[in-house]
């Protein structure tokens, strides 16, 4: 069987999907697809793509930081649907998710910081995402440069969770050229997001 690499070491979300998706469109007879990636996250959107297209698929790890997934592919015209979406498609449901602090309970902040990164990333893996995530006061720490969740943010951001940051809130701590997801929102477009939520949620 022909055998076929995709290196996508050190790309995120959707380049992963992207680069695996046009290997898959060049395949004209049975072939082991080998993606190579470095996070979870492109694991599973790829892993989801191969089941978009009912290719057998499994993935291992090889070492921290680097993971292969094998898919048994056919030729992409026997294949079915031939557009993959490039990331894990939309499932949100109508919850906002409100952060007002980049650390989760109170007592021990190391403590809290961890449990935060763990609840953001809980949360990327729900069948029903939310509708929108709103971060203000500490909690604009999570949406810039140097913070532990962005890959996991914009995991979220790329399957359409509306990210915002309060604009102030980032003005007032100084760090609003570091913002690296999402969008920058003002307090009448964040009442009216939570108004306008079925269900909100503040870890």
């Amino acid at each position: 069987m022909k055998k076929v690499e995709v290196n996508a070491m050190g790309q995120q979300c959707p380049v992963p999907v992207v680069m695996t998706t046009k290997a898959l469109k060049e395949i004209t007879e049975p072939a082991e697809v080998e993606v190579h990636v470095d996070n979870e996250v492109a694991v599973q959107n790829v892993l989801r793509l191969a089941g978009s297209r009912n290719f057998e698929a499994k993935s291992r790890k090889v070492e921290d930081n680097h993971f292969v997934i094998t898919i048994n592919a056919l030729a992409e015209e026997s294949a079915g649907d031939d557009k993959a979406p490039a990331c894990t498609p939309d499932m949100r449901g109508n919850t906002v998710v409100v952060f007002s602090s980049d650390r989760m309970g109170s007592g021990d902040d190391g403590l809290g910081k961890l449990l935060m990164k763990s609840f953001i990333y809980a949360l990327s893996q729900l069948d029903e995402l939310p509708k929108a995530m709103i971060f203000y006061n500490g909690g604009a720490a999570l949406t810039v440069e140097g913070s532990e969740s962005l890959e996991d943010l914009k995991n979220m951001e790329a399957q359409g969770v509306e990210i915002m940051t309060c604009g102030t809130c980032l003005d007032y701590l100084k760090i609003k050229d570091k913002l690296a997801v999402g969008s920058i929102g003002n307090m009448y477009t964040i009442v009216e997001t939570m108004n306008g939520a079925g269900k909100i949620l503040r870890p």
